[in-house]
């Protein structure tokens, strides 16, 4: 999510106790209890750096030693028929759903949980409650308003039902409970009035030619019934999210002037669609270059006509978390083929090209704009599928519309005054979350860092790879926001205690800035595994196994960490440690230069100390007086005897300068003391004049 989204909250406060409500444990250490950070004044201690560490969560038969899914790894399953209706005038939404819910797991379910973020909205919200500000310039809707629940028997005839609505959650009791390997089946009827373009993430959005309706977490929504705390039932708050994996088949019911665009496929363009727009659509599925499928004088047409009666528009989309569409008179539609292997568009028809896709009102037309929002769309889903993992669906679409910043498979909403540098990031970071928390289904609402730091991670990589480096290296409000230069960047964020570890729940408000902790820390953690402690090969074939083996599942912070332990064979506990489980910094210092018997011809001798609780591997480069420069990596396991380290070189040239880091790979907290220029030497040349 962008800068300027209102909801996404960092994970931001230490975890010190085990908790039956969160189920996190106590972070546990074979020697002594942490020490409390009092800043770079207390000599660090290599008992406590380099103790051994439990994972918060265990290994047992669901999830293995080596971070794979365990042997009675499993997920339930929710499958969704949908059919919502837009009352444009009205900004008000109907529907109603047919969800079939399968029980995968070994537990016999007594009860449904069922999700209703629309109910944040609502005056006596715990979100409204927790966010008042957000709240008083423009009031409250009534959230979402159900209208029936009903079980469905084997017959097909509906049992009617009164659930319990508790704030953003409604509870559905099963007559009969739900045993193992079996299903059952219910429709839920609701409607609601949209918000407007405060409602941030959902909203109504004017345009000059027409409002823009982007509509997200519309309709009841299965909470995830998993290994770990059985229903993961944490309210809406105005964070993020955590969903089961199914089909979505869903039909949207808009004035016939307007233009629909949603997560999945459009299965019947013959319906909605001129034949010059089919005509269009087929070209595009050929075409490098975008294709303008309406153009701005078709939607300045279509948006002064009258509606004259309704279209019914049919998307759907298989082994999915979630869906979001976008409807409107006022969008320009631009496409271009994804070069990917072709997918069906449902079960039982013909795969087809995919499609990279943009939509966007007139407000966003220029030559480094969104004229340019497919190119980057191709890019991001093309690089991402070559480099990480293969991008499943038919469709990848961005939306030019309010702004929130926001992502939902398939689909994701960014603003329509974006341009240049903004928009190829905001639009890669957000269809980069196609990947976390889509395709590798984490815990949102928990584990922030896992999808926001994930996703900025490769997001940073792919700008260096865009058109030559076009828009590298990325620097934005997510990652490296000063200079661009991230081990410079963090310094800052590193030293200010206002920051929380990242492996706090992010369901507790954060302090600071936001996207410093699960963005820019979660990404720049990953960027020094890659380059600094693993090395990229070693890094990125954990990480696409990681990707792999999670797909479609729900890991754990632990999950992730025993694997890239396993693959990449290092014990990587001190890091998780410092950077994860603690804020913990580098900081050395070069202390000394001798010779051997003060005859540089027979060695040289260089002290350095460590000052901080985060040992990472540095470099020490030594330029001597002829010229030559020697490059030595000191590696994390000498700071683990003591905070004094010596590197001692071959005989030969006075040493002109010494200095550790020299390229600021790694953010050092104090760089005054990391480097050391000798007095000249009685053979230096130097010392001659």
């Amino acid at each position: 999510m962008r800068i300027s989204k209102p909801l996404c909250r960092a994970a931001t406060k230490p975890i010190l106790k085990a908790s039956a409500a969160t189920g996190l444990a106590t972070l546990l250490v074979a020697a002594a209890p942490p020490p409390a950070q009092t800043g770079p004044e207390q000599e660090p201690k290599p008992a406590h750096i380099f103790a051994p560490i439990d994972y918060p969560t265990a290994i047992n038969r669901y999830r293995s030693a080596d971070g794979t899914p365990g042997p009675d790894y499993w997920h339930n399953r929710a499958d969704y028929r949908i059919d919502v209706a837009l009352d444009a005038p009205a900004h008000r939404l109907t529907g109603q759903e047919t969800i079939t819910y399968s029980n995968n797991s070994p537990s016999t379910l007594n009860v449904l949980w069922l999700q209703l973020e629309q109910n944040i909205y609502r005056e006596t919200s715990r979100g409204a409650a927790a966010m008042p500000a957000r709240f008083k310039a423009h009031g409250h809707t009534e959230g979402m308003q159900i209208d029936r629940v009903a079980l469905l028997d084997a017959h097909g005839k509906e049992i009617a039902v009164t659930p319990l609505i508790s704030d953003t959650r409604m509870q559905i009791a099963l007559p009969t409970p739900l045993a193992p390997a079996s299903t059952v089946k219910f429709t839920v009827s609701w409607h609601y009035e949209i918000p407007g373009t405060w409602g941030g993430r959902t909203a109504v959005t004017p345009s000059r030619n027409g409002d823009i309706f982007e509509i997200a977490q519309f309709y009841p929504r299965i909470a995830v019934f998993d290994d770990l705390r059985g229903w993961d039932t944490a309210p809406y708050l105005g964070g993020e999210f955590y969903l089961d994996y199914g089909d979505i088949d869903y039909r949207v019911t808009v004035p016939s002037t307007f233009l629909v665009v949603g997560s999945g496929a459009l299965l019947n363009e013959k319906d909605v669609l001129t034949a010059q727009e089919r005509q269009r659509l087929a070209q595009a599925r050929v075409s490098e270059k975008r294709v303008l499928i309406r153009n701005q004088a078709d939607i300045e047409t279509a948006s002064h006509l009258s509606a004259n009666g309704t279209r019914s528009w049919h998307f759907f989309m298989p082994n999915t978390r979630d869906v979001a569409f976008v409807a409107s008179a006022a969008l320009l539609w631009d496409a271009a083929k994804l070069n990917l292997p072709p997918v069906a568009p449902a079960p039982g028809l013909k795969p087809t090209p995919r499609l990279a896709m943009s939509v966007y009102p007139v407000e966003g037309i220029g030559p480094q704009a969104w004229d340019r929002s497919t190119e980057y769309v191709k890019h991001s889903i093309e690089y991402f599928s070559s480099s990480w993992y293969p991008y499943p669906w038919a469709t990848a679409i961005n939306v030019g519309g309010h702004g929130a910043g926001m992502e939902y498979p398939g689909i994701v909403f960014d603003g329509m005054q974006d341009r240049d540098a903004k928009l190829f990031w905001i639009t890669t970071h957000e269809l980069g979350h196609g990947w976390y928390p889509m395709i590798v289904g984490s815990n949102e609402r928990r584990h922030g860092f896992m999808d926001e730091g994930f996703n900025t991670f490769i997001d940073s990589l792919a700008s260096r790879h865009f058109n030559k480096g076009e828009f590298a290296p990325k620097q934005d409000g997510e990652y490296a926001p000063d200079t661009g230069k991230p081990a410079d960047d963090i310094v800052k964020i590193l030293k200010d205690p206002v920051y929380d570890p990242l492996m706090t729940s992010s369901t507790i408000p954060g302090h600071g800035n936001r996207h410093a902790m699960a963005y820019f820390k979660a990404a720049y953690g990953l960027e020094l595994l890659r380059s600094q402690i693993l090395g990229p090969e070693r890094f990125d074939r954990a990480f696409r196994h990681y990707i792999a083996v999670w797909a479609y599942k729900h890991p754990t912070p632990s999950d992730f960490f025993r694997l890239m332990e396993s693959d990449a064979g290092e014990d990587l506990s001190w890091f998780w440690r410092g950077w994860y489980f603690e804020n913990r910094s580098p900081d050395y210092a070069l202390d000394a230069i001798d010779y051997t018997n003060k005859d540089p011809k027979k060695g040289v001798s260089l002290t350095i100390s460590n000052k901080g609780w985060l040992p990472l591997p540095v470099t020490l480069a030594v330029t001597r007086e002829d010229g030559s420069v020697e490059r030595i990596v000191i590696p994390t396991e000498v700071w683990s005897g003591g905070n004094t380290h010596v590197v001692t070189l071959k005989g030969g040239s006075p040493v002109r300068r010494a200095s550790l880091d020299p390229d600021h790979a790694i953010p050092d907290i104090d760089r005054s003391n990391d480097a050391l220029s000798p007095a000249p030497h009685p053979s230096s040349p130097a010392s001659s004049h």
